[in-house]
């Protein structure tokens, strides 16, 4: 599939080495401000060759909307926007035509289709999630006008792990750390694997504030079970913890229940949800990347004639991809929370009336 949300609709097309890349969005209301220059800088935060700590492809990733805004304003009908490639090497994958390299979507694809674009990994590629950041800046325009807001920032590189928790850092820091005493460290880890040949994983502390007690459809479109659907979408993502995650587990009920008080809840050990419903706190959710699968050092595979082979990657490639994919939750969660927005309007019959009376 390759659409999401029920409400807030997104679909996204395009190959990494193909034209273009894009996404379609059905669900936004008539007469939202779209603020082109925001949605830009979105696709600023993710575009790559940023920094010597990311890949080297050159993408200006200039977003382009088709459709569905007319004079700065949504007019509630689909809205297209195509971000052009400019910088695809092609050339860097004829060595793997004809292997599946560990770690990727290669093998699995080809047993899927019986075909794949070897070319940077095609539809698989973690290019596509510019259109993602994309739809999600739409997302976040909307939610801005509820009052809620979404940050991210690395919560762990290799093992490194933030102990602060400083949104506003994260904005300016290289690695998008939230931790400035650690940067440095994390930083060196990104460097010393990429000198390897190497990569690294790393860890993504995702938030959303001025959420209202309400968002969640429960028992089957859960927000959290959403969220973790979303952020299992994106590329290398591997395990998702809403609030204390597994931390939870090792505390005993008196521990990690949330006292509730007359000034809100005491703590959020909960991640800002009960039973599959938004309580009007902070939303929290950690993603965990695994290590970029793209490395230079020399691996064993098979070809797709079967045999056992080995062979050495070329092409420019993240060493810690969890930075970038920290500006893709942020967009994820943002989708999640438009969709919910819309849905929940029909939760109660006094919503209803103040739109119809």
């Amino acid at each position: 599939m390759n659409s999401f949300g029920v409400k807030f609709r997104f679909s996204t097309f395009g190959e990494s080495h193909g034209r273009a890349i894009g996404c379609i969005i059905d669900g936004v209301p008539a007469g939202l401000e779209i603020d082109e220059a925001f949605i830009q800088s979105e696709l600023d935060r993710r575009k790559p060759g940023q920094s010597n700590l990311t890949t080297a492809r050159k993408e200006s990733d200039t977003v382009e909307i088709l459709s569905g805004v007319f004079e700065g304003k949504s007019t509630g009908t689909p809205i297209a926007m195509v971000i052009f490639n400019k910088d695809q090497k092609s050339r860097h994958y004829d060595n793997i035509k004809n292997l599946f390299r560990p770690g990727h979507a290669d093998f699995t694809y080809w047993h899927k289709y019986g075909l794949r674009d070897y070319r940077g990994g095609g539809r698989s590629s973690a290019r596509e999630t510019a259109a993602r950041v994309a739809a999600g800046a739409i997302a976040k325009l909307m939610l801005k006008e509820l009052g809620i807001t979404v940050q991210a920032g690395i919560l762990e590189i290799d093992g490194i792990k933030s102990q602060a928790r400083d949104f506003e850092f994260a904005k300016t820091s290289i690695v998008k750390t939230l931790d400035p005493n650690a940067e440095a460290a994390q930083i060196k880890a990104v460097e010393d694997a990429k000198d390897a040949h190497d990569s690294v994983g790393g860890a993504v502390l995702v938030e959303a504030k001025g959420v209202p007690a309400g968002f969640g459809e429960p028992l089957y479109y859960k927000l959290d079970a959403k969220i973790a659907d979303a952020m299992m979408s994106i590329n290398a993502a591997k395990a998702v913890e809403i609030g204390d995650g597994i931390e939870a587990c090792r505390l005993k009920g008196s521990q990690n229940n949330d006292n509730i008080t007359k000034d809100g809840f005491a703590s959020n050990h909960s991640g800002g949800i009960l039973g599959g419903i938004s309580n009007g706190d902070t939303i929290r959710a950690t993603v965990w990347f695994k290590p970029t699968p793209s490395i230079f050092k020399e691996q064993t595979t098979l070809n797709t004639e079967g045999e056992e082979i080995t062979y050495k990657l070329q092409g420019r490639h993240d060493p810690c991809v969890a930075i970038r994919g920290a500006v893709v939750c942020e967009a994820m969660l943002a989708l999640v929370l438009a969709d919910m927005a819309l849905l929940n309007m029909g939760a109660k019959m006094e919503y209803l009336k103040r739109v119809y009376e």
